[in-house]
């Protein structure tokens, strides 16, 4: 927590604003995408799905493939209970309904499915999407699709099992629009999905990396993302890393409050 706290109060004194970008790209993507309100519609039914997800009391056994939990110290957890503590944040699913909203994939991949929270909001912010998100515990995702089921969420598939295994067979042959990387928070794991996701990019495809700043290893991670030849301009809001491919863009990275 204080290795967060010091990376965020380093992000704000070198953070900048819509004033401090000069890609044209970059400079729509925050003044048209992450100032603007999220649409009201769709926050009100991510707070009615997440709602569902606080009520829900069953306790389930969590299988754990990555860095673990800060918090938690049994496997045995209330749903409502990792909504709470681990679900994505509020101030996180703004920016993906936001984000997803704005660039509109067709195909999606999440890796780390969780309750389902993250893929719900992806889902909202475009209903015509397809959606493929993998998930190591056979628990959670159970609970995930259910919640997809019991509010209409199609064109979502829950792949279950170890990413290692699950993850090249999904992007073998495929190219998506859009990944959401939130799996494993281990640097090692981070890189290899990335560069196993490589191959299923064209120009106009984006990455999203959660919790680049959630310890050193990851922020480590991200700075080797960052410097890879296929990368071209990446957004760090704290919050997410963004990464984009575009081969007409000169390389650049930037740091916007958000």
């Amino acid at each position: 927590m204080l290795y967060q706290q010091i990376k965020y109060i380093n992000f704000l004194l070198k953070s900048s604003n819509q004033h401090g970008v000069h890609s044209p790209f970059v400079y729509k993507l925050v003044t048209n995408c992450l100032y603007k309100k999220t649409v009201k519609k769709k926050w009100h039914k991510f707070i009615y799905t997440k709602q569902q997800l606080l009520d829900n009391k069953k306790s389930i056994k969590v299988t754990d493939f990555g860095a673990g939990s800060k918090v938690f110290k049994s496997n045995c957890r209330e749903v409502s209970k990792i909504i709470k503590i681990a679900g994505i944040s509020n101030k996180k699913a703004k920016l993906l309904i936001k984000i997803t909203s704005y660039f509109k994939p067709k195909s999606s991949l999440e890796i780390g499915t969780s309750l389902g929270l993250g893929t719900t909001a992806i889902k909202i912010a475009n209903e015509n999407s397809n959606i493929v998100t993998l998930e190591g515990c056979p628990e959670t995702s159970k609970v995930a699709s259910k919640l997809f089921t019991n509010n209409n969420f199609n064109n979502i598939d829950v792949i279950v099992g170890d990413f290692q295994k699950t993850l090249p067979k999904i992007v073998q042959n495929k190219q998506y629009d859009f990944i959401y990387f939130d799996g494993n928070h281990t640097k090692k794991a981070t890189l290899d999905y990335f560069k196993t996701c490589l191959g299923s990019i064209h120009n106009d495809s984006y990455f999203i990396f959660d919790d680049i700043y959630w310890s050193k290893e990851m922020h480590e991670a991200w700075q080797e993302i960052k410097n890879n030849a296929a990368v071209k301009v990446t957004v760090d809001l704290f919050y997410f890393g963004i990464v984009f491919f575009r081969k007409e863009q000169e390389k650049e990275h930037f740091k916007i409050r958000v």
